[in-house]
């Protein structure tokens, strides 16, 4: 969960999440260094009359600043390529979730089950209990299981949506009449806030995503209990 004045991303919950903060990181570093560069170059023209005539027109310079910048391009694209095939990759998952936008809600089936589904609205300001996040708590959590992998299929009935989690690294567009699928393995339990990411309509803030991950026995007995209760 994020919090006020928070400078960075919210700590990572998943292994994918972890690899994005790093490769911020990394971009982050290559700019500073770029960043600063240049804003010594700047002074440097400006405060001195000095000049030289060999670095007016130097050929030598010329492919310095034109192969360094390709170079420092190519450390930034391999590791974004590496991150993106790993986001695409589905690992055997062990659990499989449908998520569907709705106006304006979500709402989840757990498709290894025969009849495990539910609606998850937000929960008004005015029935929020003490300790709830206003606009990010909703009635029905999403329960997946710790270090398990988890698929969800990402679909929309209306109009687009955006199923998106911070802290594991997750975003997938909602569209109607398509079905997209993202892969995460949440590594330690928690509850994890999202929000619908899509400008889909008067109240899209108001679609809150609330992902709880608990031991796999904890999830196992909830399961039994939906089931139970369906």
């Amino acid at each position: 969960m994020a919090y006020p004045s928070q400078l960075g991303f919210q700590d990572a919950a998943s292994p994918l999440m972890e690899e994005l903060l790093h490769f911020h990181d990394h971009a982050l570093m290559i700019l500073l260094l770029i960043s600063t560069f240049v804003l010594y170059i700047i002074v440097a023209m400006v405060s001195t009359k000095l000049t030289n005539s060999f670095i007016l027109d130097s050929q030598e310079i010329e492919i310095i600043w034109t192969i360094l910048p390709a170079m420092i391009l190519i450390l930034i694209a391999l590791p974004s390529l590496r991150i993106l095939y790993l986001m695409d990759e589905i690992n055997d998952p062990h659990l499989t979730i449908k998520a569907m936008g709705h106006q304006w809600y979500w709402s989840y089936e757990y498709t290894d089950y025969e009849d495990l589904g539910f609606d998850s609205y937000m929960i008004p300001t005015q029935d929020l209990a003490p300790g709830q996040f206003r606009l990010l708590e909703a009635d029905h959590r999403m329960v997946i299981p710790v270090e398990s992998p988890t698929r969800v299929l990402v679909s929309a009935e209306d109009v687009l949506h955006s199923w998106a989690v911070p802290s594991l690294g997750v975003k997938m567009d909602a569209v109607p009449g398509r079905l997209n699928q993202v892969a995460f393995v949440a590594s330690r339990p928690g509850v994890f806030y999202g929000q619908c990411s899509e400008i889909c309509g008067a109240n899209h803030s108001f679609m809150p995503i609330v992902v709880e991950a608990v031991p796999l026995t904890h999830f196992e007995n909830w399961s039994s209990l939906m089931l139970e209760d369906a």
